[in-house]
């Protein structure tokens, strides 16, 4: 039997944490920030930048981010816009060919009223998928089984760009 429905009940811990502000918007934090590994990025371009979600929904799940802090993606530059969809291009080539990833979950969520836990500012999702990645834990036991780890994936990212 398959499964349509994407679970992820460990969110949970990020749904319940205190957001930030305008000011104090992570997206513009980690973009400014030195500690790259630390801050999970992949990738940085010269309009946008790549990094790990924090709360994957599966293993390998990836934000492509602007620099320029924008709640609407029509807002943002042609040139922004058309770097961050090349980087969502090669992340799913480079996913098929190095994690093996038979699908793709592909897109965003602009506005509260769409789902956006960070509404103010833009970002695109790609969350590689499997056959069969999911399973009886997330909704048994409250627990998702990561086949890797944020530091294993993040390496085997950078070294492709």
């Amino acid at each position: 039997m398959k499964n349509d429905n994407l679970w992820a009940p460990w969110r949970m811990q990020y749904i319940r944490s205190a957001k930030d502000n305008n000011s104090n918007c992570i997206f513009c934090k980690k973009s400014k920030s030195k500690m790259d590994d630390e801050n999970l990025i992949v990738y940085r371009g010269v309009k946008s930048y790549i990094l790990l979600n924090l709360y994957p929904y599966n293993n390998g799940h990836v934000m492509v981010t602007p620099y320029e802090h924008q709640s609407e993606f029509h807002l943002l530059s042609i040139d922004t816009q058309t770097e961050m969809m090349n980087f969502s291009s090669k992340l799913m080539k480079i996913m098929k060919n190095e994690m093996n990833a038979e699908g793709f979950n592909f897109g965003a969520n602009f506005g509260a009223a769409a789902g956006a836990g960070i509404k103010e500012h833009v970002h695109l999702h790609i969350v590689p998928r499997w056959e069969g990645d999911t399973n009886f834990m997330p909704v048994i036991g409250h627990t998702k089984v990561q086949v890797d780890g944020l530091k294993e994936t993040l390496k085997i990212l950078k070294m492709q760009f």
